[in-house]
């Protein structure tokens, strides 16, 4: 599943390094945190490598 927005982009690249164990788990905040518990590291990384442009930065609710 692509990312729909920059921020969601940025967050699952985040989780997926914590995964991977390049950054610590502690060092997650707000989604990033709730996506790496959640989400498997196949997810993340189809996420992650969704390309940013023409992405908002953040998704709009409407």
């Amino acid at each position: 599943m692509p990312a729909k927005s920059k921020a969601q982009q940025k967050a699952a690249g985040a989780a997926l390094s914590a995964k991977r164990g390049d950054t610590k788990k502690s060092e997650l905040k707000g989604a990033s945190r709730s996506m790496e518990k959640s989400m498997s590291e196949k997810e993340l990384s189809a996420m992650a490598s969704t390309t940013r442009k023409g992405k908002p930065e953040h998704k709009s609710d409407s």
